[in-house]
């Protein structure tokens, strides 16, 4: 017995010592391919892509894309905003898939809103990943991203309308005068959010005054109000212990608000400067809740699904729900359209201003 221990201990050692042999994985990469540049601090950077309160781990601009695409793996202060919200992609369809082996699940016009829920779930991510990785590169790029998280938010915020309307909504809530107008309120406000956030990011520059937050706030929170709605009411007028997708609705709400939070304040990096600058600042806690939320919100609608799947042609009709889908790409069609509009309003005083410096 001894003499196998010694054997396979000599084995070991002897793999160790050719690893240690094999070459950086820095040498692996190809010497034309650019690797990303150190850090640097705030005062190295424009003020377009300084964030109060964070002082380090700035990415130089007007580096080669393919720096901001490797700095994935590199570590930097929005490392953790791009993490988070990647790895929530691989979390959901887990979820989503053993949702579907557990309670069922088949592709007909009464599934359509689930399936659009994950499409809209999957489209903020991305474009939230895309919008953190790679806004560094210019302040062209730091726009352009950033626009296209916003119509990211609002498409998801209407697939969470549909969601909550086909599967989550009682009918005395939809008899309601708010039940009756939420699918087209719904999408107005989601876009009416995509086009605030657009504005306010492209009229107010740095340090950014409280009417920049207001623009921002109060679109999403009109959007929100009305989302959550049928999920409100039926929080309130039905027995928990007879719907088991209510716990899960009360901790995507919880999620939420808490998300909201730290998306509003700059908390806690605004009590401790410099100290939040790589893990801690509030927008990547913000990211974190906002992933809960959605994966909280993914376990509720499939539990709604399960329980309402053979009724919901019949309660509301095939083509209503043929037409609440349909409305779904041609909101996000409105919202990049919004976004591209306002870049190419953005581009033009972007250009004056170089113009002026020159």
């Amino acid at each position: 017995m001894s003499g196998d221990v010694l054997q396979r201990f000599s084995t070991l050692t002897l793999n160790i010592k050719h690893l240690r042999r094999l070459p950086p994985l820095s040498d692996l990469v190809p010497a034309s391919v650019p690797s990303p540049s150190p850090t640097v601090t705030a005062s190295q950077v424009p003020s377009l892509f300084r964030e109060p309160y964070i002082l380090s781990g700035y990415r130089p601009v007007r580096q080669d894309w393919r720096c901001y695409l490797l700095s994935l793996f590199q570590r930097h202060n929005e490392s953790l905003n791009v993490w988070t919200h990647l790895l929530a992609g691989p979390v959901l369809l887990v979820r989503w898939w053993a949702n579907v082996v557990t309670l069922g699940y088949t592709l007909d016009a009464a599934a359509l809103p689930l399936s659009l829920f994950l499409v809209s779930s999957f489209t903020y991510l991305f474009f939230s990943v895309a919008a953190h990785l790679l806004q560094s590169h210019s302040e062209r790029a730091h726009y352009f991203f950033f626009f296209m998280d916003y119509v990211g938010v609002a498409v998801y915020q209407y697939g969470c309308s549909l969601g909550h309307y086909f599967y989550t909504s009682e009918a005395a809530w939809r008899e309601s005068y708010i039940g009756l107008l939420f699918l087209p309120g719904a999408a107005f406000f989601g876009w009416f959010s995509c086009a605030g956030c657009c504005f306010a990011k492209s009229r107010y520059r740095r340090p950014y005054p409280l009417r920049r937050k207001i623009c921002q706030l109060i679109p999403t929170t009109l959007a929100y109000l009305l989302d959550i709605s049928p999920v409100a009411h039926r929080l309130f007028t039905v027995s928990w212990t007879q719907e088991p997708s209510l716990p899960f609705h009360a901790l995507q709400i919880a999620s939420f608000l808490l998300s909201a939070l730290f998306f509003s304040c700059p908390i806690p990096e605004r009590f401790f400067p410099g100290r939040c600058d790589f893990v801690g600042q509030g927008h990547q806690i913000f990211h974190l809740f906002l992933s809960l939320c959605t994966v909280f919100q993914l376990e509720a609608l499939f539990q709604d699904y399960a329980r309402r799947r053979d009724t919901v042609v019949e309660v509301f009709g095939e083509r209503q729900l043929w037409w609440g889908c349909v409305s779904f790409p041609v909101l996000f069609l409105c919202c990049i359209l919004t976004a591209l509009i306002t870049m190419r309003r953005t581009n033009k005083q972007l250009q004056g201003e170089e113009e002026r410096d020159k």
